[in-house]
């Protein structure tokens, strides 16, 4: 079993930065892979983000390229994910998840966190 504590979200001008992070309780952080996905009011979850266990390998969903940065810290068993010139679109719930295998697909995950509110005001 993992448990996942997301913190870091807040209210911020679009713009604007934040970072989030996903601590991580339980069996051996570094087993996994990790993700980050947003679900905003009325709309379906959706892929963020997702590093490999190892931090080789990262994907991003297209309307975050060049602004988000996922990272982890193995030794820390936490995950963050630093976000840079927010946007009012981006203003959502911020899940992390962690799985098995990397992958953009939310079913891939097996543990979940409860979630952090990101609000970028215009």
């Amino acid at each position: 079993q993992v448990q996942l504590v997301e913190s870091g979200g807040g209210l911020v001008q679009a713009g604007g930065s934040l970072r989030l992070s996903c601590a991580a309780f339980g069996r051996p952080f570094s087993n996994y892979a990790m993700g980050w996905f947003r679900q905003a009011p009325g709309k379906e979850r959706e892929f963020v983000a997702a590093i490999s266990w190892s931090e080789g390998t990262t994907y991003y969903a297209d309307f975050v390229k060049g602004r988000f940065t996922i990272s982890r810290d193995n030794a820390k068993n936490t995950m963050y994910l630093q976000m840079n010139s927010l946007k009012p679109e981006d203003t959502a719930v911020y899940y992390c998840a962690a799985g098995v295998a990397v992958t953009t697909k939310a079913m891939g995950y097996d543990y979940w966190g409860q979630g952090t509110q990101v609000t970028a005001s215009s």
